[in-house]
């Protein structure tokens, strides 16, 4: 594809994992079961929310936004993986190729605001808990999770149109399991420091700033909590947090190692290590927390599920502190 002089790239090829080459159908069998368990149980999730008026709460509410988010999330990268695993030439179109990063991208950003927004949640209603129902109103929620979608899908639309203006030659390789910015560039003929650090500048912003909010807020989080005289009552409010803390260290402890450097790349190994971590195993495993951490969730799953006999829930306390 490639020659010695710039040319007019119009198609990538996704070279993958190469040294599991042998593991193909292994991996397709792995990775589209993960799949259809990400997609199956994040919609649960959304539907039992959404179904549900006992969950009509700004809590559940934002849980079910991020259930919606993360079937998206998936389906930006994944079923193009799928298809890789099959076919012998990995390729895909430029144009495809911007418009996976830019999706990818997108939706990551709008993760970011979307946990940031759950913080803020959780915030109010533990250390501001009487004026909670004030300022969390319905009309206040769906203002924010707009105001994450739009901003999220707004943050990489510069750095999509600098790296479509550029020239690309010599090889069409994307050492990587997606298209990606960094790998992206990394095969650009051309100096492409002006976009590593547009790069660089964006996602610190994104991805620094909601963390720093999410600790902060963490921070007042637990001095609040502790002051709180019971056990029980201590024990109740980590119980309202605890999934989402895990979910935040997972998501942006991953994120922060790719993207926040002014490098194109490091290890290869790494990169697509730390890809599958925030690109797979964390919508995977979101569902997984949500429903089995939250006995709300998960009794209310199991009441929509046919008992004959086999499963007898019992109603148990709320989680919710408001």
């Amino acid at each position: 594809m490639g020659t010695s002089n710039w040319s007019s790239i119009t198609e990538f090829i996704i070279v993958g994992f190469p040294t599991l080459r042998s593991f193909h159908a292994l991996l397709f069998t792995l990775l589209l079961l993960i799949y259809l368990f990400a997609i199956f149980g994040n919609m649960v999730i959304f539907t039992t929310i959404r179904s549900d008026a006992r969950f009509h709460t700004p809590m559940y509410f934002f849980i079910s936004s991020l259930a919606f988010l993360e079937i998206w999330y998936t389906a930006a990268t994944i079923p193009k993986m799928l298809s890789n695993l099959l076919h012998k030439t990995k390729s895909i179109s430029f144009t495809g190729c911007l418009l996976q990063t830019y999706f990818f991208h997108s939706l990551g950003a709008t993760e970011c605001y979307l946990l940031t927004a759950m913080a803020y949640d959780r915030y109010f209603a533990i250390c501001n808990s009487l004026r909670y129902s004030a300022i969390m109103t319905p009309k206040i929620c769906t203002h924010l999770a707009a105001g994450c979608w739009i901003c999220g899908f707004m943050c990489p639309v510069i750095e999509v149109i600098l790296v479509s203006k550029l020239p690309f030659c010599d090889s069409n390789e994307i050492q990587h399991i997606f298209c990606d910015f960094p790998p992206l560039l990394s095969l650009a003929c051309t100096d492409t420091t002006i976009n590593v650090l547009v790069d660089f500048i964006v996602n610190a912003f994104i991805i620094l700033v909601t963390f720093l909010f999410i600790v902060v807020s963490y921070i007042k989080i637990i001095k609040a909590i502790l002051k709180i005289r019971t056990a029980e009552g201590r024990k109740k409010a980590f119980s309202t947090c605890a999934a989402h803390l895990i979910v935040v260290l997972l998501f942006f402890g991953s994120i922060i190692f790719m993207y926040v450097r002014l490098k194109t790349s490091y290890s290869l190994d790494y990169d697509r290590a730390f890809a599958v971590i925030y690109a797979v195993v964390t919508p995977l495993i979101n569902p997984i927390i949500y429903s089995l951490r939250n006995k709300e969730i998960l009794n209310a799953i199991k009441r929509k599920i046919p008992q004959k006999g086999l499963i007898n829930s019992s109603p148990e306390g709320k989680e919710i502190i408001e």
